[in-house]
Order: C-alpha cells, then structure tokens, then sequence
C-alpha cells in the first residue's frame, strides 16, 4: 500500500473540488454561519447600551426601550435557531454526501487497479480506507469551512469594536493570540501524526480478523486458536499503544488551550480593572469587553479544538488520496478501438515479461501461435509461467517487451471491457459471490433472464444438481460458495462462462482440486464449452488434455516441447516423464 504523505495545503487543494456539486448549499450554510455570529455579537453591545445608560442616566433608560432591545434581541435569537438548524440540517447531510462522492470515487478507482496493486496490499487496508476513515470526512467537509469563517467573522469583528473602545487593552489581549497558535500548532502535527498510525492500525486489525476469520478451518484443523489469538493480541495491543500515545497528545493540546483561556481572563481581570481605575475605560465598556473577549476566547478555543476534528478529517483525505493516486498500470489507450467477433488467433511476438513489483523475470522472447478454434494445453512444471501467460492475453498484467495479437491486432489496441468481455476463464480456486446460484451465473451476462441462464447450466452440467437443492436456483451459497461442493462451485463458474459465450477459452487448471467423479463431470462440461473456440488449458492432470490439438511444455526456459500426446511422448523428453511419474502414482 502507498504511504506517501501529503502536506495540509495539497490535501484541502485536492479535497476542495467535491464541495464544486454542492456550492449552493455551501454558500447558503456560511450565510447561515454569518447569521449565527452577528446573533451572538450584538448581546454585547446590548448590554453595554443597557449599562452605560444605567450608571450615567438611569431616568434615560425606560421600559419602553428595554422591551424593543429584547423584541430585538428575541427576533435574532429566532434567526440564529433557524439558522442553526439549517447548519446541523443540511450542512451534515451535505458533509455526507461529499463522504459518499469520495468513497464512490475510491471504489471506482480500485475497480481499475492492476493485480500487482492487489498482490501488495491487504484487503483490510483496503475496505478501512474506504469506510472508516471516511467517516470523519462528513464532520470535516462541513465544519471545517464553517468553523474558520466563523472564527474569522468573529476575531475580525470583535477586535474592530474592542479596539474602538480601547485599542491599548484589544493589543495586549490579541497578542496572546500569535503565542497560543506557536504552542498548539505542533501539538496539533503530533496529533495528526498518531491518528495516521491509528488509522493504519485499524487497517492492520481489520486485515487479522479477516485473514483469521477466513481461515477458521485451517485454523482449528491445527488447533491453533491460541496462536492466533496471540498474533491478534499483540496488534490489539499495538493499537491500544497507539490510540494512548494519541489522547496524551490530546490532553496536552486541550490542556494548554485551557492555561491561554486562563492568561486571556486573568489579562482582561487585571488590565482591564487598571483601565476602570484610572478612567481609561467606562463600566459598561468593561462589561462589553468582558463579553467580547469570552467570545473571541470561545471562539479561539472552538476553533483549536475543532482541530482534533481536522486532523481526523485530513487523516481520512489523506489515505482516500493514497487509493486515489495508486496508479493505473493497465488502461485503454487513447485510440483503443472495440473488439468485436474476434475468430481467436493468438500469436506472442517474442514477448517478454517481469512481474512490475518485484522485477521477477517470467519469459524471454517468448513466440507462440494459436490457430483460431484450436484447443491447445499447457503443462510444465510449477513457477514455468503458465498462468502467467494466460494471464498476459486477456491484460491482466501487461507484456514487458514484444507484443501479443489477437486476429493480427496488438491487444493493447483493443478496450479491456470488450477484450476482456471475448475471454472466458475458469480457474481452479473458483469465486462464487455471496448470493443465490442464480445471481452468481447471471454474474456472467448480466441481464439475462431465468431461461438462458437454466439453459447455461444446463449446458454446464450443473442444471440437474441445483433442482435437487432445495430453493434451487435461488439456493443461498454462503460467502465464496462454503455451502457447495467443489465440483458444484466449478460447473456454476462454467455456467457463468457459457452464459458469456466467449469466442476464447482459458481453463486455468479447472479440474486438478477435484475428485475422480466430480472431474469426470466437469470434464464433460468444459468439453462443451471450448467446443469451437480457441481454448487453453493448464492442466496438471494430463488426462484431461491427451485430445488437445496442440500440447505445450513450459518452463523458465520457454517451450521446450510442443505437439499431440501420442508425439511427445515418442520424443520421451519432459512430457513422458510428467506422464510416466502420473502413470506411476496412480
């Protein structure tokens, strides 16, 4: 997984973009924050109005005037509700539906990322980054704007008034200001720091549990509770460190906010009292200034705490941008063109290739060519590179140097979705969806209705055995097919291929974890399908392969040995020894 850092600016440059949708509602929920904040700042000069009067001309101040000052103050208090409401209202469901926008970009992106991306990364960093940490995005994306407009309207406002009642003492106040901001702000870095390890923690639990829960079997085939829960315990441990590391800074932030609040009041108390003493100040300013400053300190104080929030939320833009930014090392490319009823011709053109992660080499100057309709097989050894060139037609890696045709076109030509849509491959470790057989067929043409896809599994063999269930089609396969045999998941993954109806064929090994009899039926049913296509297949079992039209030997040396069964094994190379070491295990 990425872990590149990124600055505070680029994070909100990055992030600013999604608010694009929704500035309306932004721009009313700042107005709504504007409203909130001259409700709030004209109580002081109320009370001092009120103040003022009473001490230098009580006769002055009459009920009459007191009355309209509180209708005044009652319709504002009314404004600053509604106001109110519409920011919790609105301004959140908006926060979410920002969340939501970035987690539907993430998880789009992710679609189109290569398997090396996969390979390398944990898929409970992967579901972390896209749910929890997005969490925090809803509060940030709708406080963080309006918490520092207010903030902004609220210091600006208050030190114009205070400093015409009186400049000497608004100076002394606001200079405390620039030295709360140099001590909390590398508190608040540290505090952005540990919520990065937790949240990376987080990914790391969830991974375990997963990696754990999926496993249960193995697990207690080898009675090996007790380990795992010590490999949990320690990064529940690890986390706990963490998460104890953060609230020490968290309580060293809100701390030394509480000490500057202190120094604010005590400044205030005591300046402010010499300034009465010696006339530089009226009673009922002092009292509007008392006011003024609790709310510039409240202010000051809502918006450092709200940087707990704000860490969070960067937190969360930042490991949403680490998926976002994780390359896309298999596209279209700009003049890629639709593939459309390809006969199936496939020819390597001295094709190299190393995986991009860790630069192992698989082939060098590899040629091969595959008539249409002809059903070739691979054997050789494990870690020769026959899934891997399998693998290289349908670009699910790309080739690192020569190029792979299909009907005389460079498959880099083709888009993926229609070259990938041309290419059925069944693989051994079949993946069935939590769902219903039906909707793990259909999976294959979405679409289709209840016929075609009985017809597919009719077709794979598999029809007979799913009406013998007893919701049938609609029988629940539990989370990758547990409740299914492995001869029933691979002839519903060979329904899903039929009701594809690809033109080309790749059996990755689709028999070899099976039974005698489960075999003997999928055999039957894949038999059907590479039935006029281009077809290969890897297959341990040589059995399943001695009709091939074209039989292959590959190693870490290339082909080594190519024609039917019956001429390799006249040529009692590599081939005759695979099939004579399988003659002698049975």
């Amino acid at each position: 997984m990425e872990s590149r850092h990124y600055r505070s600016g680029e994070l909100i440059k990055r992030f600013a973009p999604y608010y694009r949708k929704y500035r309306v509602t932004l721009i009313m929920d700042l107005f709504c924050a504007a409203l909130t904040t001259v409700c709030e700042l004209v109580l002081p000069l109320i009370m001092r109005y009120i103040t003022n009067e009473g001490i230098n001309d009580l006769a002055a101040l009459s009920v009459g005037t007191i009355g309209k000052l509180g209708a005044l103050y009652l319709v504002l208090r009314v404004i600053d509700a509604l106001a109110a409401y519409y920011m919790a209202d609105v301004g959140h469901v908006m926060g979410a539906r920002i969340e939501t926008d970035m987690r539907k970009d993430a998880y789009n992106h992710l679609q189109k990322l290569s398997d090396t991306y996969y390979n390398n990364t944990k898929v409970g960093q992967i579901m972390g980054r896209i749910t929890n940490d997005l969490f925090d995005v809803t509060e940030f994306a709708h406080h963080c704007p309006e918490e520092f407009f207010i903030g902004f309207i609220k210091l600006v406002i208050s030190f114009v008034i205070l400093g015409r009642i009186n400049m000497p003492l608004t100076l002394i106040i606001f200079a405390w200001v620039p030295v709360m901001v140099a001590v909390c702000l590398p508190l608040n870095l540290r505090l952005r720091g540990t919520f990065r390890k937790q949240r990376g923690q987080i990914g790391e639990l969830n991974a375990r549990i997963e990696d754990s829960l999926l496993g249960h079997k193995v697990v207690k085939a080898f009675t090996n509770e007790a380990v795992e829960n010590e490999k949990f315990g320690k990064d529940n441990q690890t986390f706990f460190d963490i998460k104890k590391r953060t609230y020490l800074f968290m309580g060293l932030f809100h701390t030394t906010v509480r000490v500057f609040d202190g120094l604010m009041y005590l400044t205030v108390l005591v300046a402010g009292g010499i300034f009465m003493v010696k006339g530089l100040i009226a009673p009922g300013d002092l009292v509007a200034y008392l006011l003024y400053v609790s709310t510039m300190i409240a202010t000051i104080r809502r918006i450092i705490e709200f940087a707990e929030q704000f860490q969070r939320g960067m937190t969360g833009i930042e490991r949403f941008l680490q998926i976002i930014d994780a390359d896309i090392e298999i596209f279209d490319e700009p003049d890629a063109i639709e593939l459309h009823n390809p006969k199936g011709d496939i020819v390597f053109e001295n094709v190299s290739f190393e995986y991009p992660d860790d630069h192992n080499k698989v082939f060098r100057d590899l040629k091969l060519s595959i008539k249409a309709g002809e059903k070739v097989a691979i054997v050789g050894p494990s870690g020769g590179g026959k899934t891997t060139l399998c693998n290289l037609i349908p670009r699910f890696y790309d080739v690192t140097a020569g190029r792979i045709t299909l009907d005389g076109e460079d498959v880099r030509h083709f888009t993926l979705k229609s070259l990938r849509g041309s290419i059925g491959v069944v693989q051994q470790d079949v993946y069935l969806f939590s769902g219903t057989i039906f909707e793990n067929i259909v999976y294959g043409k979405p679409g289709s209705t209840k016929e075609e896809v009985m017809e597919a599994a009719m077709r794979a063999g598999a029809h007979e055995f799913i009406m013998g269930l007893k919701d049938g089609y609609d029988t629940y396969v539990g989370e990758r097919g547990v409740k299914l045999s492995g001869g029933q998941k691979q002839r519903i993954s060979i329904a899903r291929v039929f009701l594809k109806n690809p033109p080309i064929i790749i059996l990755d090994e689709a028999t070899s974890a099976l039974d005698n009899e489960s075999e003997f039926a999928v055999a039957q049913s894949l038999a059907k399908l590479s039935e006029g296509r281009t077809t290969l297949t890897i297959a341990h079992r040589l059995s399943s392969i001695r009709s091939s039209d074209r039989i292959l030997v590959l190693t870490d040396e290339g082909i080594v040995e190519e024609g039917k069964h019956e001429e390799l094994l006249e040529l009692k190379g590599m081939y005759y020894h695979f099939y004579e070491t399988a003659n002698a295990l049975k």
